[in-house]
């Protein structure tokens, strides 16, 4: 799936569909690049005290959020593992997490109770899952492995946006949008042969599985430039200040999936 957001007469792309509404917000539509006097706006409105729907939104929303969802998503693994969650709790909590996640992309919610709710079901999924792994001896110290992986991936991949390294133009991103949906016909694909006992070997530990999970992490990576140009956008266009706790569910959706992914990668290493 994939969102719109609106700049002038310009139409981005995005891969996350967290974000595809942003395109909806009035500033968003009306408005081109920031004028002086729209600026000075900027400039003068008040940093604290004033409810979030009376300001802009500003970077350090943006970061606060990331921080208060992405902690609390960590925490929530931490109680997970601590109490050895079983499959019988791990699926639920991915079930409560995915509906959350419709619920929030398709009511365009900005509450913080169903976002950070979201992470917590998304946590104890995660936990429980890694969990799993490290009780068995050969898969000791792949959690850790996974997430320092995870936050590295996602700080390097800010880095690249930042320098201007890699660019977010309108061809970088139908190529990424089309590698996305290739992966999800390739999984999908890959779930029904299996049901029907038929193994692609495309996720069972093989060579050419190991590789697939290279593809697919390195799509997700990318996918973080999306995210963050979208953000940008949003900031630069005056999208309402709530809309922080939006961009977080985003990155949060993004950062699940990566952890996942190389939570399986290193698994099928070791095993190999």
């Amino acid at each position: 799936m994939c969102g719109r957001f609106v700049r002038g007469s310009e139409v981005v792309q995005s891969s996350n569909p967290a974000f595809r509404s942003l395109n909806q917000q009035p500033g968003a539509a009306q408005q081109g690049a920031p004028s002086a006097a729209y600026l000075q706006q900027m400039y003068a409105q008040p940093s604290t005290g004033a409810p979030a729907r009376e300001r802009f939104l500003t970077l350090d929303d943006v970061v606060a959020k990331t921080a208060t969802v992405l902690g609390v998503g960590i925490v929530s693994a931490v109680v997970a593992m601590s109490i050895n969650l079983t499959w019988g709790l791990i699926a639920p909590a991915m079930i409560v997490g995915l509906v959350l996640a419709l619920v929030i992309i398709f009511k365009q919610s900005t509450n913080p109770a169903l976002i950070l709710g979201y992470s917590v079901a998304e946590g104890l999924a995660l936990g429980g899952i890694t969990g799993v792994f490290e009780s068995i001896p050969q898969y000791a110290g792949v959690g850790l492995q996974a997430l320092v992986g995870t936050l590295g991936v996602f700080a390097g991949m800010l880095i690249v946006y930042k320098t201007g390294a890699i660019r977010v133009t309108p061809k970088f991103t139908k190529m990424l949008i089309g590698a996305m949906i290739g992966v999800v016909v390739l999984v999908v694909f890959n779930l029904i042969a299996s049901l029907f006992g038929v193994n692609t070997h495309l996720r069972d530990g093989s060579t050419m599985s190991i590789i697939i999970s290279l593809v697919i992490i390195v799509i997700a990576a990318l996918s973080f430039l999306l995210d963050f140009d979208q953000i940008d956008k949003a900031i630069k266009v005056g999208a309402p200040a709530s809309y922080a706790w939006y961009a977080a569910f985003g990155l949060m959706v993004t950062m699940v999936w990566l952890y996942l992914e190389i939570l399986r990668l290193l698994a099928n290493l070791r095993d190999n």
